[in-house]
């Protein structure tokens, strides 16, 4: 029989990690789309070597799983680096990354959806390739790919429950924190669902709302 009111005086320690939870997904979805810029320039250029490097680093991070890629970085690494990360700093760091690879290619198919008379007119104008990118291009690209970028935004919240198993006090980690003093994990992990179900429910309706505006402004 399911009793949450065995977990009410925990609720609101669960229902505090949700600002830690917003701060990973917000942090990594701007260190995210900066590199994906990054990594969509490369993947368009008329350079071989540098659009290799471009489709490699989306191989990688598109082709093995997050959960190992934030295990190397928290645990690994510091065998080679010496360094030692905190769990929030690895959490960052392997959510940017990621994230980069997925949004770097929602920004490459965006670009390629401009005209390319816009391409050719600012080159007919002389106007040098980055300041094309960043001037014509790109505003361009944006307006047709926000949507897509909304859902990455959903898919980075729901991902970010992984940051618990390098110890950052998320909803997830408060609600195995509660199960543990408690001895019962069904109640405080139902709720910790219900939260991550409500937060991707909120950016699907914000997304949505985002596409139809979109779609009224042409």
């Amino acid at each position: 029989m399911v009793d949450f009111t065995k977990i009410q005086d925990s609720i609101p320690y669960i229902l505090s990690g949700i600002p830690i939870l917003f701060q990973v997904v917000l942090v990594a979805a701007a260190c995210g789309m900066i590199i994906g810029i990054v990594i969509a320039a490369l993947k368009i250029t008329k350079s071989r070597l540098l659009r290799f490097i471009g489709h490699a680093y989306t191989a990688i991070f598109r082709g093995t799983p997050l959960i190992l890629q934030l295990a190397i970085i928290h645990f690994g690494l510091p065998q080679i680096t010496g360094y030692v990360t905190s769990g929030y700093e690895s959490a960052i760091i392997a959510f940017s990354l990621n994230s980069g690879a997925y949004i770097s290619e929602i920004i490459r198919a965006g670009i390629q959806a401009v005209d390319k008379g816009q391409w050719e007119a600012a080159d007919a104008l002389g106007i040098p390739y980055m300041k094309q990118l960043r001037s014509i291009i790109l505003p361009q690209a944006f307006k047709n790919i926000l949507p897509a970028i909304m859902n990455e935004m959903i898919t980075l919240t729901k991902e970010s429950a992984l940051v618990s198993t390098v110890g950052v006090l998320d909803v997830m980690r408060r609600a195995q924190v509660v199960g543990g003093e408690k001895a019962l994990y069904f109640e405080p992990l139902l709720f910790a669902g219900l939260v991550y179900f409500v937060l991707v429910m909120v950016l699907t309706l914000i997304g949505q709302r985002v596409e139809k505006a979109m779609r009224k402004s042409g």
